[in-house]
Formats: C-alpha cells, structure tokens, sequence
C-alpha cells in the first residue's frame, strides 16, 4: 500500500496553502515533503487489521497513506475512495479547519493528543462522531513525514453525552427559575448548588455557601433537624415535613421541605435534593382569616355597642399577643376621643381606661385621624406625639403601640390600638391584621350605633303614637253626647219651626244638618279605628260599661220604678257606646257591589264623569256587609273627589286565582310621592293646609279628613283581605301646591281629553280570598242541593244555557 502521495484538492485552497507555508521543515530547498515510514513488520501489521479501532497514517498534506479495514467501515467508504485523498473531504469545512489547525500544532510542537472530535459524512449520506488520536511520525533521518494515529466510532456515546448535557442545561434552566428555594448538598451535608429563589427568601447566594453548611437551622443539625437528615440518607425515600429556618438577617421562617436522595451508581455517592417553601405568609393569612371569620359570626351576637368593642377588643389583644387592645372613638360634638372599649392583662386599668376623655387633637391617635395612616411608635415617651396624660389616668406605662383607622364609608370614627407587644416589635404583619380587623368591625360599630339611636327614637315614637291613641280615643268618647245632644236639639227646632215659613230658616237648617252629619261621619270613622285596632282595650271597657248599665236601670227603677223609660235608657246607652258587634256574612262580590254602586251613585250625579264598569262573576268573600259597603263607598268617593269633570273612572271586579280582586282605578290628579308612603296613617290629607277646603262629599277636591283609608287599612287586617295602592301624580301639577281647575275643559295644558287621562291617576286594588270553597251557590255552577238559595248568578247562568 506504500505510494507516493499525489497532491489532492483540500476543502479549501486557502487552507491547504497554509498548510504548505508552516510546513518548514518539508519545504526546505524545494524538497517534496517526505512521506511517512511505513509499518514494517507483517505481524503487526496483520494485527492491526484485525483490531476493531481505526488506524490510520497521512501525510504532511493529510492525505491518507495507509489505514485498516475497520477504519473504511467507521468512514463508509471502499478503501480505494479513501487511499491518498485528504481527510478534510469527509467532513465539513469547519471540522476540516479544526483537524489543519490540529494537525499544525502536532507538527510544530511535536506531542500527539488523544482526544480530537470530529464529525465525519459517510457515502450514504449518514453522519458518525469518531474519536482519534494522532502523533507525529518522524522517520530515521528524522524528518517529520506525518501523522499516525486510531480512530474509534463514538457517535452513540456522544449523542447519549449531548443529550445528558441539554438535559441538564435544561434541568438547570428550570431550577433557575423555579419559583420554590432548591438546595443540592452532597453526602456531607455541604452546599452544591442553590437556585436564585433561595437566595431571593433567605438571603444567601451559591458563592457564599458552595461548599459550606447552611446555617439557616432553627435547632441544632445534630438535634430533631439532624436526625431527620440522617434518616433521609439512610431510607433514600422522599419525605416531607414542615418547621421552621432562618434567614440570613436572622427572621424565623415557617417553611414545608420536600427531601430526596438522588444516587450515583457509577461511583456509589448519593446527594440531597431539597425543595422549600416558605409557608410563613400563608399559614399567617390562614390565621387572620380564622380570626376574621371567627369575628364576623360573632358580631351578630353583640347588638349592644359595649359588648361588641369589648369582645373586638380581646382578640385583638391575644392576635397580636400585646398587653392590651383598645377601641377610641370620636365623639364629634364634644370634639373628644374616648375609650369605649379596653382590654388589658390588669382588670382594674381596663375599668379605669373606659372613663378616660381626651381632646380630639391629642396624642398619636389623632394623628392617626388625621392622617388616615397607621401608626407604630416603638419607644412612646420618646416620642412627641404621645400623650402622656392617658398613662397617668390610666395608671399604666405604654411602652410601644400600634394605631390603626377605624373607617366607615369615607369618614374615621375612631382607632383601633394595640399597646405593648409582649415579644418582638410590632411590624407590618401587625398592621395588616389590624386593618382587616377594623375594616370588619367598623360598620359593625356604626351599625350598633345606629341600633341605639333607633331604640331612643323608637321610644319616642312609641310614645307620641299611644299620645295620639289617646287623643282620638278621647275625641270620640267627647264628641258622642254632645253630637246626640245637637241631633236632638235640631230635630225638636225643626219641629218647633213647623209654624213659620220654610224659606225662613230652611237653608239655616240645611247647613247645620249637612255640618252635623259630617262631623257624626268622623265620629263613626273613629269609632271603626277605636273598635277594630285595639280588642284588648274594648272588651275591658265593655265590661265596665255593663256594670254602669246595670247600675244605672238600677237607680232609674228605684226612681221611677219599671217601664219603658228604663228600657228606652238602656236603648240609648247601647246604642251612644255599645259596639256594634259585625256579623260575617257569606257575600257574592259581583252581586254585592253592583248593588252598592246603585245606591251611592246618585250622590255624585251631578259631577260629569265617565265612570266604566267592568264586572265579571267571582268567587264567594267572608266579610261584614256593612265592611265591604264602607270599603267600596270609600274607594268610590274618594276616585271622584281626585278626577276632574269630564275624567273618567275604571271600576272592575274579577277573579283573580283563588280569590277576588277589586279594581278602583281613577285617572285623576295623582298623589305625590312624598304623600304616598303616608297615604294609609290617618288624618292626612294629600293637599297642602292653606289649599283644604271643606265642600260637599265627592265634590273635587272635596278636602276630606284623612280617616277612609286608615280605616280601610284597619279593616283589612281584621278581615284578612289586602289593600294596595299605585299612583302618578299628573305631570302638569307635579307639586303639592299645583292646583288642578276640576274641569277638563278649563285646563290649560290638555287640548283634548286624552291629554288628561294619560298625564296621571291612582289605582286601589282590594284582593278579597275566597271562602271555604264547599257548597259555594254561585261559584262553580248550580248546587245538587235541593234547598239551595238561588242567586243572580243561577239566573244568568240558566238564561245562557238556554
């Protein structure tokens, strides 16, 4: 196989003439470059063949002279391809630029290397990663002819070693920024690596610690800490545990571990993996909400202002472990701050802290006021803004405190203070807590507060209300005799004029008849409010009232013996202040108030109204007659006295589910908001005072005396039917004072009718429920009974059918 080299194309021509130009000692004189000494023994030679490494031999030029079978395996190539062409075409550029300058070196410094990596392109394309070493070759006249040396197929191993390595650097790239401390400490215990979010919670970096213990231990490692490392070595499990670590500025952590052993079993050591993560800001987030929400449930259960700021006060106190906890509030009449609450180790300095008051403008606590800040002062007689004057009442030395605002909406009605923290300072922590707290607890105190004063006012009302029950209880029982007495003397006048002519003293006679009977009418309204709103009081008074009829027939017969003045006394006390007692009656609604309307409707004939009906058979209603006409008489009259001539009114009465609903709907002047909600009280007219006026009944704007409705609301309490009522006041006279014409036609703002009837109006509905549904004549068809009562409605019905 020995032949003299031919010159072959190198990857480059550049390169190759580099070659040439550093070759000194093979281009001496022009001499052609000697080629290397060939394998002289035929043994070794045969061994070499037989080896499975590459062995190869180039030139200067580094064309291949010689080489073996498994070299041409590892290359890919026949061995005639490869015989005396350069290496540098079985390789790109950059691989054969690494192998000139290799092979450069070699020649000028004369020692070989044993680790070269080069990747190689085999024929089919494929690519291989060998390994080579590669010595200069010097023959016995001791010129440099070439370079020898063994090539060996790495390209598994390599590929596996690249994979591990991107691996790691991936490895490493997620310990980087993962967001949990990671530890690795060797089989001693000693620091190997440490990721930036250690350094981040506890302070140290990998430069301080590589190589040395962490002291971040709360125990010794020796004690439980140690132990429990010792353990992991020896079971090489996974374990988790919490406790506690320091860190570098000395704060005491709560932190969870996760510990395992990784094993090297290519050298038998083993190292420790371990994650941490500090717990401390969340268990301390799980005891304020612990303690908040053990708080807000048990506000509900001190309505009482003093009871609750004592309760706020304790935790408070033991949540931050101080010596007391303090609620101050402001009292901003007096311009005061004032401790309405205390809690303190020492009971006495608690009762004493509660009569203490201060001006609003003292202390740390009107800074914190002022300000809307919290406050911590750790040394208070050093600082300026402490009020010492509060200690000597108190009899106590505050020596730290901390002040928080007690905010409610956008105001500060107080502080919440906690004062002498048993260990440590106070901190952020504490502020924190605190302001939950108080946020909590604020409208807690406010709404207490407002408690109060509901129950002072509550108070007050309760009493003005029994005055006023009192007044219209007295009014009535005055106004009765002396109005008998009036009717009786107007009747014996009327008698007594018979003699002189009419038109003499009729219309007196009109106009005191027609007062008479309106303040008779106001009379019966308060003796329906007396009658139905109190039962109690009645049966009491009835009582009474018995034992005086008896007494009086008593002496009237001892006077004058029996006959029938006694009967006729007895008649006119039952009938001046016996209730009337209202039998319930089993009434058909559309039957019943048809026939009410009848009746009442020549009343208002000479108003010009439009006033529509719409009536449909309903269900039977349990109700006093004289109740339902005093109800719908109300209603009418007052939809007449609210609608201006030439309006109109809507009445319908209809079923409505299991009952019966009564529809008064006017398209009147409307009520006022403000009026509304007043509308039922009693006594209170919807018209301005200087605009009442007493007229006529179901004249417009007739001015009535307030009573109708309440006594409806009265009534259906006792008969257990429901009253409800809507209103638009119209929009032309939006105000109270607004004064409507009572004439359509004489309205300013309505050109047409219509204008009228969609500006405004009131609508009353009355829901009657149902009576027991058995038997009912009239409700679901004719009964089977044969002494059933016939009804309207059986007449109507059969008048249908037939």
């Amino acid at each position: 196989m020995r032949k003299k080299a031919p010159e072959k194309p190198s990857a480059s021509g550049n390169l190759k003439k580099k070659k040439l130009s550093e070759s000194e000692a093979a281009s001496q004189a022009g001499a052609a470059p000697a080629s290397p000494e060939p394998l002289s023994s035929e043994r070794y030679q045969a061994f070499v063949e037989n080896i499975g490494e590459g062995v190869y031999e180039i030139d200067i030029l580094g064309h291949f002279t010689y080489f073996n079978q498994p070299l041409a395996r590892i290359f890919g190539y026949p061995p005639e391809e490869i015989l005396y062409r350069s290496f540098s075409i079985f390789m790109d550029e950059a691989y054969a630029q690494k192998g000139f300058e290799t092979f450069i070196n070699i020649y000028r410094t004369g020692e070989g290397i044993n680790d070269m990596i080069w990747e190689i392109r085999r024929k089919d394309g494929s690519t291989r990663i060998i390994e080579l070493s590669a010595n200069l070759v010097v023959n016995k006249a001791g010129e440099k002819t070439g370079f020898r040396g063994i090539v060996r197929d790495i390209s598994e191993r390599y590929r596996a070693r690249e994979a591990l390595k991107k691996s790691e650097r991936r490895y490493r790239t997620l310990l980087e920024f993962a967001p949990y401390p990671i530890v690795v400490f060797n089989q001693e215990g000693r620091v190997g690596y440490l990721n930036p979010s250690f350094t981040e919670v506890f302070g140290w970096t990998l430069d301080e610690l590589k190589g040395k213990e962490i002291p971040f231990y709360a125990a010794e490692p020796g004690g439980e800490t140690g132990e429990s490392v010792r353990r992991l070595f020896q079971e090489k499990g996974l374990k988790r545990y919490e406790t506690k670590r320091l860190t570098k500025d000395g704060r005491l952590l709560d932190v969870v571990i996760r510990d395992t052993v990784l094993t090297d079993e290519a050298n038998g050591t083993f190292m420790e993996l371990m994650i941490l993560r500090d717990v401390t800001h969340e268990k301390r987030l799980a005891r304020n909400t612990e303690a908040l929400l053990r708080i807000g449930m048990a506000l509900p259960q001190y309505p009482e202002l003093e009871d609750l700021l004592d309760y706020v006060s304790n935790e408070i106190k033991n949540m931050v472990d101080s010596e007391g906890a303090l609620v101050i509030l402001l009292d901003h009449e007096k311009n005061e701050l004032f401790f309405k609450s205390g809690a303190h180790d020492d009971s006495a300095t608690e009762r004493k802290i509660k009569e203490i008051r201060y001006p609003a403008d003292k202390g740390v606590s009107a800074e914190v006021i002022r300000t809307g800040q919290p406050i911590i002062v750790k040394d208070a007689y050093s600082d300026p803004k402490f009020y010492t004057m509060v200690d000597r009442q108190a009899g106590f030395n505050t020596r730290s405190l901390l002040d928080v605002p007690l905010r409610e909406k956008d105001r500060i009605i107080g502080v919440l203070c906690a004062i002498n923290k048993k260990s440590g300072d106070f901190d952020q922590t504490d502020i924190e807590l605190l302001n939950m707290i108080a946020g909590t607890v604020a409208l807690s105190i406010e709404n207490a507060r407002f408690a109060e004063e509901l129950k002072e006012a509550y108070k007050e009302v309760t009493a003005l209300n029994r005055a006023k029950d009192k007044v219209i209880n007295h009014l009535s029982h005055e106004l009765r005799t002396p109005l008998s007495v009036l009717a009786a003397s107007l009747t014996i006048l009327e008698k007594r004029l018979a003699q002189v002519p009419p038109e003499a003293w009729k219309p007196t006679m009109g106009r005191a008849e027609r007062n008479l009977n309106r303040i008779l009418e106001m009379q019966y309204q308060l003796d329906d409010i007396i009658r139905d709103s109190n039962y109690q009081i009645h049966q009491v008074a009835t009582i009474l009232l018995e034992s005086c009829t008896d007494l009086l027939e008593a002496l009237t017969a001892e006077r004058v013996g029996e006959g029938p003045l006694v009967e006729a006394i007895r008649k006119r006390i039952d009938d001046l202040f016996v209730p009337e007692e209202r039998p319930v009656e089993r009434i058909l609604p559309h039957e019943a108030i048809p026939r009410i309307l009848d009746e009442i409707e020549p009343r208002f004939s000479h108003r010009s109204l439009d006033i529509q009906r719409y009536f449909t058979p309903a269900p039977v209603i349990e109700i006093p007659m004289d109740v339902l006409e005093k109800v719908v008489t109300g209603l009418v009259k007052n939809a007449v006295e609210n609608t201006p001539d030439h309006g109109r009114i809507e009445l319908r009465l209809h079923q409505r589910g299991k009952g019966t609903e009564l529809v008064v709907q006017d398209f009147g002047v409307g009520i006022t908001e403000e009026n509304q909600r007043r509308i039922f009280e009693g006594f209170f007219s919807t018209q301005e005072t200087m605009s009442y006026s007493s007229k006529h009944p179901y004249e417009f704007n007739a001015g009535g005396k307030g009573a109708d409705l309440l006594r409806m609301k009265i009534f259906s309490e006792r008969y257990h039917f429901r009253i409800d009522m809507t209103s638009t006041r119209c929009r032309f006279i939006p105000l109270n004072t607004d004064v409507c014409p009572g004439d359509i036609e004489a309205c300013k703002f309505c050109r047409q009718r219509e204008d009228c009837l969609s500006s405004g109006g009131t609508t009353f509905r009355v829901f009657f429920p149902a009576a027991d549904q058995d038997s009912l004549p009239g409700v679901d068809g004719p009964t089977d009974r044969p002494d059933a009562p016939r009804t309207r409605s059986h007449e109507l019905q059969q008048k249908g059918e037939s």
